[in-house]
């Protein structure tokens, strides 16, 4: 694939004080055909005016979807204006836009539709609460049982989809805490999944979403869904 016309979503939610930041470290990208859209989850904080004023397109929710929706939507978004690729990029600083060459050459390489940007592979320099830890840990070993692949990292959110898995996932996408479920979904509808390792950064602005009480709840929630996925019939293999 020569010069692709590369989308970068970015959904935020009231990251108006540091959003600008992100998308000037997002902008130094060097593809021709590099499209950034952020994705504002009904913020009520000017996020979309600092948005546009850093020159990116600005897509308003008009209420709070949660994050699965606000990517769903970019995704979309992407598939509209005819995308060969679609890189997802949160807006708080953890991700290096620099990398973004690094999760994207395994699909122009032809090897992979989705790559995922690790945060525990390589020199595992991203340091995590314990707890944390053995949350992702439960989740990659249960993932990766189900896929029959080793996967580490089920919770990043950098992660880079060609034209198939684009199509996938605008159609059908994960709304409330979607990696875990997101990666299981690429394996059923049989598209090809690589880890690449990153160096991410911890978290420069904003909070977790993920609270102690939330915790429990995406622990309950993600393992039912699990559940409930496995039990769901095999989609087809498109002809």
């Amino acid at each position: 694939m020569s010069e692709p016309r590369v989308s970068v979503v970015i959904p935020v939610f009231n990251a108006g004080d540091y959003l600008a930041q992100a998308l000037r470290s997002v902008a130094r990208q060097t593809y021709r055909d590099f499209e950034v859209v952020v994705v504002d989850d009904g913020s009520t904080d000017g996020t979309a005016s600092a948005a546009r004023c850093a020159g990116a397109e600005v897509v308003e929710l008009p209420f709070n979807l949660g994050i699965g929706g606000a990517v769903q939507t970019g995704i979309e978004w992407a598939r509209r204006r005819g995308c060969d690729l679609a890189v997802q990029v949160d807006g708080d600083g953890q991700h290096d836009p620099q990398e973004v060459a690094k999760i994207i050459a395994p699909i122009l390489e032809g090897v992979a539709d989705v790559v995922v940007g690790t945060r525990f592979a390589g020199e595992r320099n991203y340091n995590a609460s314990m707890a944390r830890r053995i949350g992702i840990g439960v989740f990659a070993g249960a993932v990766s049982l189900i896929v029959r692949q080793r996967v580490t990292d089920t919770t990043s959110g950098f992660r880079a989809m060609n034209a198939r898995a684009i199509e996938l996932f605008a159609e059908e996408y994960p709304h409330d805490y979607p990696e875990v479920e997101a990666t299981v979904l690429v394996f059923r509808h049989r598209l090809r999944m690589v880890e690449v390792a990153v160096s991410m950064r911890q978290r420069e602005t904003g909070r977790s979403s993920i609270t102690a009480f939330r915790s429990i709840y995406y622990m309950g929630k993600v393992s039912l869904a699990l559940l409930v996925g496995l039990l769901r019939p095999r989609p087809a293999l498109a002809k």
